[in-house]
């Protein structure tokens, strides 16, 4: 039996189905489930309780440096049960964590109800893929999946840096070593830096935060490496801008010629509720073609979804395609596709289309 009294609530919050467990002073226990915050029946939690749940799992160096910088990240195993990405954090009560829930199980990408299509990034052998969506929207799911099609098809050796090690990849086919920031290395540009040299064919990026991290990340997938990377952006044609802009005005000339010859693909992606409970992903394709290098190149991004239309046979999907779909199919609620789409106003069309009621200057349709 765990010494950890911690380890209760993740159990529950395993056994319940929750996504993430919420500890904060001043506020009892919260699980979300199904995306929606649902208190635990306990007592409201004061720092001594705080401290007494969370400090004995914690690594001694990472609850110095939370106690000095307020916000610290690392991984917990209950084996048998799950692993957890943790976060400590400071707020106005005081101490708050998040322990979010990583499926020991490996998920296919089939699984996940991901686009056939996307299988074709597993078959890449250099350039860079992007999985972007903002935080909690699955991007470690998704990149994992495609990670696990590639390592049970392709003996090659598989770089993989993160913060924390989500997802734990056994060697199959492939060899994949797994770095994460802190216990292994001091940062992602550090740790890109060195897996450059440790002869890899493929490197995954856990967080392309900084400049720095970015250029070396262009930088490996132009000297032929498969690089695959995650952003905080909600549409492939935003993913590009967000890229450019990273950069000093007189070089973005220079790193606009770079990505139209790297990019290979862009999957962004948002999760909605689902009826019936659980959530799905909503993903928007993108993938490198001769004419996205044209418009990369001269600067015309906003003419990307054009793109994403035209690729349409190819396995190419816009964001407000794959929302229609799923208002089709009945698996999400028409005002969840509203609000989580691109163009609203022919989204509005579309769903007063198949009659629902929605006013102009609204996100969601009102309930008829």
């Amino acid at each position: 039996m765990s010494a950890n009294r911690i380890d209760r609530f993740l159990r529950l919050t395993n056994d319940k189905g929750a996504s993430d467990l919420h500890l904060s002073v001043g506020r009892p226990p919260i699980f979300r489930l199904s995306g929606r915050m649902d208190p635990v029946r306990y007592r409201v939690l004061d720092e001594a309780d705080f401290k007494g749940l969370v400090e004995p799992i914690a690594p001694p160096h990472l609850w110095t440096a939370y106690q000095a910088t307020g916000d610290v990240d690392f991984a917990y195993e209950i084996p048998g049960v799950s692993r957890f990405r943790v976060n400590l954090f400071k707020q106005h009560r005081g101490m708050g964590a998040v322990f979010r829930i990583i499926p020991t199980k490996l998920m296919t990408v089939d699984q996940l109800g991901l686009p056939a299509s996307v299988r074709k990034l597993t078959a890449l052998t250099g350039g860079l893929v992007l999985v972007t969506g903002p935080t909690g929207s699955g991007k470690s799911t998704t990149l994992s999946a495609i990670i696990n099609e590639m390592n049970e098809q392709r003996p090659m050796h598989f770089v993989t840096i993160e913060d924390p090690i989500e997802f734990v990849h056994p060697n199959k086919a492939a060899l994949v070593s797994q770095r994460e920031i802190g216990p292994h290395s001091k940062s992602f540009s550090n740790a890109l830096r060195a897996a450059v040299r440790e002869d890899p064919d493929a490197i995954l990026v856990g967080e392309m935060r900084d400049l720095e991290t970015i250029e070396m990340a262009l930088n490996a997938a132009e000297t032929g490496l498969l690089v695959f990377g995650t952003l905080h952006t909600n549409s492939a044609a935003k993913t590009i801008d967000r890229i450019i802009n990273v950069f000093p005005v007189e070089r973005q000339d220079g790193v606009r010629g770079i990505l139209s010859v790297v990019v290979k693909g862009i999957l962004a992606q948002q999760l909605l509720r689902r009826k019936g409970g659980g959530r799905v992903a909503a993903i928007e394709v993108l993938f490198g073609s001769p004419a996205l290098s044209s418009l990369i190149r001269e600067g015309k991004t906003h003419q990307i979804p054009g793109i994403i239309q035209q690729g349409k046979n190819q396995g190419m999907i816009s964001m407000d395609d794959s929302l229609r779909k799923l208002v089709g199919d009945d698996v999400i609620e028409p005002h969840a596709a509203l609000e989580k789409s691109l163009d609203k106003d022919e989204m509005r069309k579309w769903l007063r289309a198949r009659g629902v009621k929605v006013d102009d200057d609204e996100t969601a349709p009102t309930p008829s």
